[in-house]
């Protein structure tokens, strides 16, 4: 998926359970720079429904798409923030 996202920064947030990997996105895509895309990669599969709900109640942030990556031994979830201010 990332290659047709222009990725900016990747924060690996996999073996973080629930509220860690949306803190930790929190955190990454303050210091992004407007426009700038975060690929955020996570094992924990409440991550789905909880970075969708924090990128649609946050300013300055939105959910550009999100999907399960099941190709590996473990599924990796892999959700992508666009900073819009």
């Amino acid at each position: 998926m990332n290659q047709n996202v222009d990725v900016a920064e990747t924060l690996d947030a996999r073996g973080m359970n629930c509220p860690m990997p949306v803190m930790q996105t929190k955190q990454a895509s303050d210091d992004l720079a407007e426009r700038a895309i975060l690929e955020v990669l996570a094992t924990d599969p409440g991550s789905m429904s909880d970075i969708k709900g924090w990128a649609n109640g946050a300013p300055g942030v939105e959910l550009v798409t999100q999907h399960e990556d099941d190709s590996a031994e473990q599924t990796v979830y892999k959700h992508y923030i666009r900073k819009t201010e």
